[in-house]
């Protein structure tokens, strides 16, 4: 399981022996400079074919640490440093010979050895039978009671049995973990005795983090690390859990012009990053640096890299970090057509992988989301805000103004799969939903706090997000006052089932099916201790919420209707699509003006699909967002006898509905719906 690159760039096996080969256009010499340990103990000359700087010796054997040393035109937008050590940009390992404070970052040669796979393949779960599940790979074991001591917050912990087994009784089928190529803590962060917790800040886009490797595969050695990674695809892929890294080709660690060289600065600063007409940094996405994916050889890069970690690692789709960067052309503005994002869409050794983009950077015209070619899925931030408007944040409106401010249109919306924003050639499948992510408020921290919190960050407060949607229900954080602590809990059922009953497909953030919190911090970038960390130890209202989180992904396996690949613009119920009937909280037609009047917060929508044998099946979702109660009348539809509840967001615990004695409602009755909250109906009919 070994890829090949274009240019056979890093160090590659000839038959005379390793040979190194490293790209730059504008380097005048490169030197090779052998180290054992931490001392250099010899420099070779590297000879220049075309672009590509090479020399073969036998010492580049596995296991000898190596840093180029690179030369060339000064001023403008050129940094080369030939006294300063720079990485090989296809570097498998990549080690600190440094301290934490004043690090010395130098490549590693790895042994190219086999692993077993065994029988396990890969699950090749379709998309719109995905659920993501985004993860820390150190966050979300460290704490955890039932992962046994010495694989907490490792590669192996994460692939724990007990871990394994949590993930599938919730009904993940893909994790996604936050970075896990190398990467060090920017200079701000070493000064204050901090580190870059999440790991953007990327020193090599081939090597694994070795830091999360349990501490045996560190003593062992590199290709032990690479092992206990490839070990842990291999136990998730048997559970049928896929395995998508969030991957940073947008900037490296290399941050502003002003610090030392680690990657692209010292090898060829004007070639793989972004200038601007006078040669300074363009820099469009706040980390220092941009790396400019109109350059061929930036493309090649990060393809070679995406194709490494499929094949050697086994990954199976990859979430793009700023992705708007990569797709912006040599004016510096994006391309929906950008050769990069199509050639990854297209390329054939990729095929079947996910690719999942952050579309957006902040850069000028950096918000694209919806504008990314065919074979890629998007965060969809404008779900985030829709759902989180409606069902937090205009509740806070409500109570200083006496009325919300929107209605139901923009939700259902979102709800239906965002054709507002993605083309029927994509269909809803193309938008990842998400309430929360790594970067912001936790769920429960939406509903437990007005701002954010987030002075032990040590930027004053001015880190993170200001628009947060959020509302705290009359109390900013943590509260005894059971009115508010049930408004809170059941505000975050109406999120979750939001999220999980949408079209789509449902991200869901590691601590938020046991509603975690991080004391109100939206930004824990550097917070590696229990802010960052998931807690396990939970109370009694946390294991109910999981209940419902549950109930919630069964309820979307079982129901097909709820997972629709297109858009079905017909009055037909067709395969593969959802034709959704909308009626009032009365059973009514929809009238224009409803969609987006603040008096109008409830609605009903009846979702109708065929399957591949020709059975229609069908699910009644109810809506109701205000929090007074309301009479209710399930609509009145040929061919329907029965409806029987599936899920309420207004009960405490699921056996409430399992025991409820009006879970089969006909159509017409008139019942009572306590809110805000919602509820999923199977029909029940002779279709």
């Amino acid at each position: 399981m070994t890829a090949s690159t274009t240019l056979d760039l890093g160090v590659i096996a000839t038959p005379e022996g390793p040979r190194l080969r490293v790209w730059s256009r504008h380097a005048t010499s490169m030197t090779l400079v052998l180290f054992d340990d931490d001392a250099p103990v010899a420099t070779l000359p590297m000879g220049r074919d075309g672009d590509v700087w090479e020399v073969a010796t036998p010492e580049l054997h596995p296991g000898r640490r190596y840093a180029l040393r690179v030369d060339g035109p000064q001023g403008g937008p050129h940094r080369f440093d030939p006294t300063l050590d720079s990485l090989d940009p296809y570097a498998r390992h990549i080690e600190n010979v440094g301290t934490a404070a004043s690090p010395h970052w130098l490549s590693v040669v790895v042994a190219d050895e086999q692993f077993d796979w065994g029988t396990v393949s890969a699950p090749e779960t379709p998309l719109r039978d995905t659920v993501i599940y985004e993860a820390h790979v150190k966050g979300l074991t460290q704490l955890a009671p039932f992962v046994p001591e010495h694989l907490r917050g490792t590669y192996a912990g994460l692939a724990s049995t007990e871990m394994i087994a949590h993930l599938k009784r919730l009904g993940i089928t893909a994790i996604e973990l936050l970075p896990v190529h190398a990467f060090d803590s920017e200079r701000h962060l070493r000064a204050q005795d901090m580190t870059n917790y999440w790991g953007y800040n990327t020193l090599g886009f081939f090597a694994p983090h070795a830091a999360y490797a349990t501490e045996a595969a560190r003593a062992e050695g590199p290709e032990a690390v690479a092992r206990e990674f490839k070990g842990m695809v291999r136990l998730l892929h048997e559970a049928g859990i896929e395995v998508y890294l969030d991957v940073v080709y947008n900037h490296t660690a290399d941050e502003g012009i002003d610090a030392p060289p680690r990657l692209f600065r010292g090898l060829d600063n004007a070639s793989y990053y972004r200038h601007d007409l006078s040669g300074r940094l363009l820099d469009v996405t706040g980390c220092g640096n941009s790396v400019d994916a109109s350059k061929p050889i930036v493309q090649q890069l990060i393809i070679d890299s995406l194709r490494y970690w499929h094949e050697e690692f086994g990954i199976d789709g990859f979430r793009f970090d700023l992705a708007v960067t990569l797709g912006r052309d040599a004016h510096h503005s994006f391309s929906t057509h950008h050769p990069l994002l199509t050639a990854i869409a297209n390329d054939e050794r990729l095929e079947g992988v996910k690719m999942i983009a952050e579309p957006w950077d902040v850069g000028v015209g950096g918000w694209q989301t919806g504008h990314f070619p065919p074979g890629w899925s998007e965060w969809n931030d404008e779900y985030r805000d829709r759902v989180r408007r409606f069902w937090v944040e205009s509740f806070a409106q409500a109570r200083i103004t006496g009325q919300h401010r929107e209605g139901v249109g923009k939700l259902t919306t979102a709800m239906a799969g965002s054709s507002n924003r993605f083309s029927d050639a994509r269909g809803p499948i193309a938008s990842v939903n998400f309430v929360t992510a790594h970067d912001g408020f936790t769920m429960r921290d939406l509903v437990s706090y007005n701002v954010k919190h987030n002075l032990l960050n040590g930027e004053l407060n001015r880190d993170g997000t200001g628009e947060n949607h959020s509302y705290n229900f009359g109390f900013e954080g943590e509260t005894s006052d059971d009115r508010i602590n049930a408004l809170r809990r059941l505000s975050t059922r109406n999120l979750v089932g939001t999220l999980l009953l949408s079209a789509g497909v449902p991200m869901l953030v590691a601590g938020d099916e046991i509603a975690r919190t991080q004391d109100g911090n939206n930004n824990p970038y550097n917070q590696d201790n229990e802010t960052g960390w998931v807690d396990w130890s939970t109370f009694e209202y946390q294991t109910a919420h999981f209940h419902h989180v549950r109930r919630l992904l069964e309820i979307r396996h079982n129901y097909p209707v709820l997972r629709p690949v297109r858009y079905n613009h017909t009055t037909e119920i067709i395969e593969g699509a959802s034709r959704l009937d909308w009626f009032d909280a009365l059973g009514g037609s929809m009238d224009e003006w409803e969609w987006n009047s603040p008096a109008t917060r409830s609605v009903q929508y009846l979702a109708s699909t065929r399957t591949e044998e020709g059975d229609i099946i069908r699910v009644l979702v109810v809506v109701h967002g205000v929090e007074d109660p309301a009479p209710f009348r399930l609509p009145k539809v040929d061919g329907i006898e029965y409806y029987r509840l599936l899920w309420d967001s207004a009960v405490e615990h699921i056996a409430e509905i399992d025991t409820d004695a009006m879970s089969l409602v006909v159509p017409g009755q008139r019942m009572r719906v306590t809110g805000p909250s919602m509820r999923v109906y199977e029909v029940i009919g002779s279709d």
